[in-house]
């Protein structure tokens, strides 16, 4: 076979997979269902910021330009990651889907949309955040305004002028009701159901994840008590503006439900106290001029966005061989493989989330370096191609 490795999406965790084992001798090349390397995070809206600074959400080896500042945005992270695929010369097959991911006699076969490809080894690289979530009132409605998932947002021009209701309360649906509100659009509502606690990016100058690796390895209740006060401090009590406390604390949180805190700048909270845009409880449905609330008032709109978070969307890809567990995350989250020859990286809910799929990597390439190598061709079909780096076309298309 051409590769003895395939990688499955070009975000950080594939790219930094397929470094490391390049780096080891291993042939690997790294299939993206979009037209450009990590698709996902060219769909991002054109605002978007790291919740966590540079220094915890760099690839090994690879930190951010300093002048880029404590807190990336979405087009830097695109081009560090282009420049990183370069400098690493990882072949990324672009505009290949892969639908299934079965055994077979000589490691694993996959289907794409180029066709059959087979591998000894198969990783899984594309993320938490695959699959928008939509709410079941948010389909076949008769609506006459416009509902779009989070993931089609890109910037408030747009939407100049026209009511907007934002479902979702967590970093996303904060900063796109923010950028709304400031951008042009007429009334703007946030619904939520379940209220966020709320943490600064930035205190006194300084990044507030600065500690995270620390609290990470803390008791849950321990930093939920740490996060109450400081929330206190930065960010006092927006009861009266609708958004009372959380009723869970931020690390239980997340070690729950893979959520548990809003991470934003401190002009949204002040356009939160300014009136600048509103806070309303959970939207229950939709009717033909806006949305119902739960509190059984109707609330007139011409556009509904859904903050309302992504799947993994793993189940069609490999559901039917028995890897998956709550909320379809795999089993095996560390790198290690869940059948031989068949690893997950990258899905985790935590902070640092880039720093943390590099050390994988390097994790997962000494693992498979240390095993030997496959050695024998693949049985027909479509074969991965040589090393490809990626090209013009590719940055062109990558809004990067």
């Amino acid at each position: 076979m051409d590769d003895e490795v395939l990688i499955i999406g070009s975000g950080p965790a594939g790219l930094s997979c397929a470094a490391e084992l390049r780096g080891r001798g291993i042939s690997a090349t790294v299939l993206e269902r979009g037209p450009a390397l990590a698709t996902a995070w060219v769909g991002r809206y054109d605002g978007l910021r790291f919740n966590t600074s540079r220094r915890h959400s760099a690839l090994p080896g690879s930190p951010f330009p300093r002048r880029w500042g404590q807190f990336p945005t979405r087009d830097q992270y695109l081009s560090y990651l282009q420049s990183y695929a370069e400098a690493h010369q990882v072949p990324v097959r672009t505009g290949v889907a892969v639908t299934r991911v079965d055994q077979d006699r000589d490691g694993w076969r996959l289907q794409t949309s180029a066709g059959p490809a087979g591998a000894r080894h198969v990783i899984v690289a594309t993320g938490v955040a695959q699959s928008p979530v939509r709410p079941g009132w948010a389909v076949d409605s008769d609506f006459a305004g416009t509902v779009l998932h989070a993931c089609d947002y890109r910037n408030p021009q747009p939407f100049a002028g026209r009511d907007v209701v934002v479902v979702g309360a967590g970093s996303t649906g904060l900063e796109v009701a923010h950028e709304l509100a400031r951008g042009g659009a007429g009334q703007v509502r946030l619904a939520v159901r379940t209220p966020p606690n709320l943490l600064l990016r930035e205190m006194g100058g300084a990044p507030t994840d600065l500690p995270m690796p620390l609290l990470l390895r803390l008791p849950p209740a321990l930093v939920d008590r740490m996060f109450a006060g400081l929330q206190r401090r930065l960010v006092g009590d927006l009861t009266a503006y609708g958004l009372p406390p959380a009723t869970e604390g931020p690390m239980t949180g997340l070690r729950r439900r893979g959520a548990g805190t809003a991470v934003v700048d401190k002009e949204v909270i002040e356009a939160l106290r300014e009136g600048a845009f509103t806070v309303e409880p959970e939207v229950t449905g939709l009717h033909h001029d806006g949305v119902r609330l739960a509190d059984g008032r109707r609330v007139d709109c011409s556009v509904v966005i859904l903050a309302t978070g992504y799947a993994t969307g793993l189940g069609p890809l490999v559901g039917h061989l028995d890897v998956l567990g709550e909320r379809g995350m795999p089993r095996v989250r560390s790198g290690g493989e869940s059948l031989p020859g068949l690893r997950f990286v990258g899905f985790a809910y935590r902070p640092g989330l880039t720093g943390l799929v590099g050390r994988q990597a390097r994790a997962v390439a000494r693992e498979i370096a240390a095993g030997g190598r496959a050695g024998q061709p693949a049985r027909g079909g479509w074969r991965p191609p040589a090393s490809r780096t990626p090209t013009s076309h590719d940055r062109a298309a990558s809004r990067g």
